[in-house]
C-alpha cells in the first residue's frame, strides 16, 4: 500500500496550550489527512482536513465561536479535492473515507467524495449525531458537513469482531481489521473525542505508520510524554483518558522508534513526511 501524508489547511493556537513547557506564541497546526492506495481496495482516505464548508458553517452564531477559537487558513490548493489531480485521481476514486473522530478539521471535505463508504467507531457518531447548537460546538463538531447521506454511506467499525494484537503492538492489545487483510488495523485513542479511531498502516518496504489523530497535537508530547497544559482538559471528552492515551503512546514509541507515529497536526511531522510515498 503507497501511503501519501497530505494536508488541508491549517489553524493557529498556543503551543504552551499544546504542550507543557510550550512556547507562549501561537503556532500552526496543520489539518493532515492521508491518502492510502490500496492494491485491491483503491484509493482511500484517512480524515479529510478543512473544505470551505467549514467557513460557510462557522458564519453564524454560535459555531461563529469554533472559528474565534482556532482562526484557519485554507487555499483553493490545499483542498482534498484539488490535491488528487497529482496523484491521477479524482473524488469519485476515493472508496473509503477513515473517519478518526468527528471534529470538523477532520470531516469538513467529507462531502466532496459522494461514491466513499464512511467508516467510523460506532460510538464516536452516535456521541455527536444529534447534537446541535452550543452542545455541537461545544463538541466541535458542525453537523452540516456531514452529507446528507451519510447514515446509508457510512459503514461502522463492528466491535463485535475485535483482534487480539500481537506482542509487536504492545501496550495496545485489542484491534479491528479495517479491510480483512491486516493492512490496516484500527485501535481506540480514548480521552480527546469519544470514540477516537487510531489506525495502523502497513506500507511498501514493510514501512509502518501509526496514525494517531488527536492523542496527541505534537509527536513531541509523545517522545516526552507531555501532556497539553490543564486548561485543554475542557475541550476533551475525558481528560484522565487522554493522559493514559497519551502514556500508552509514549511507550509505543519507545519500543518501535522506526515506526512513524503522526499526530494530525503536528507540522514537524507532517512536513518531514509529506512528498513522501512509503
Amino acid at each position: 500500500m503507497k501511503i501519501h501524508i497530505l494536508r488541508a489547511g491549517y489553524c493557529t493556537a498556543p503551543e504552551h496550550i499544546a504542550i507543557q513547557g510550550g512556547a507562549w506564541r501561537h503556532i500552526h497546526f496543520p489539518a493532515m489527512f492521508a491518502l492510502l492506495e490500496h492494491p485491491r481496495f483503491g484509493a482511500m482516505l484517512f480524515d479529510t482536513g478543512y473544505s470551505y464548508r467549514f467557513f460557510d458553517e462557522t458564519r453564524a452564531f454560535p459555531n461563529r465561536l469554533y472559528r474565534w477559537m482556532t482562526p484557519v487558513t485554507l487555499r483553493e490548493q490545499d483542498l482534498a479535492i484539488n490535491q488528487l489531480s497529482t496523484f491521477n485521481l479524482q473524488p469519485r476514486d476515493i472508496s473509503h473515507i477513515f473517519i478518526s473522530h468527528f471534529h470538523a478539521d477532520h470531516i469538513a471535505a467529507l462531502a466532496d467524495f459522494d461514491r466513499a463508504r464512511f467508516v467510523h467507531l460506532p460510538h464516536a457518531y452516535e456521541h455527536i449525531r444529534f447534537a446541535r447548537g452550543l452542545e455541537a460546538v461545544s463538541k466541535a463538531y458542525l453537523p452540516d458537513l456531514l452529507p446528507g447521506d451519510f447514515d446509508e454511506c457510512s459503514a461502522s467499525v463492528d466491535l463485535s469482531k475485535p483482534r487480539a494484537l500481537p506482542p509487536e503492538y504492545a501496550p495496545f492489545t485489542i484491534g479491528y481489521d479495517l479491510l480483512g487483510d491486516e493492512s490496516l488495523i484500527a485501535v481506540e485513542l480514548p480521552g480527546h473525542a469519544t470514540g477516537q479511531m487510531g489506525i495502523f498502516a502497513r506500507g511498501e518496504n514493510d514501512q509502518t505508520f501509526f496514525f494517531v489523530a488527536d492523542a496527541a497535537w505534537l509527536k513531541r508530547a509523545v517522545v516526552q510524554n507531555l501532556p497539553p497544559h490543564k486548561i485543554a482538559n475542557l475541550l476533551f471528552a475525558d481528560g484522565q483518558a487522554y493522559r493514559e492515551t497519551l502514556s500508552n503512546l509514549h511507550s509505543y514509541h519507545l519500543n518501535h522508534p522506526n515506526v512513524h507515529l503522526v499526530p494530525s497536526h503536528c507540522e514537524e511531522t507532517i512536513s518531514a513526511l509529506s512528498s513522501r510515498s512509503v
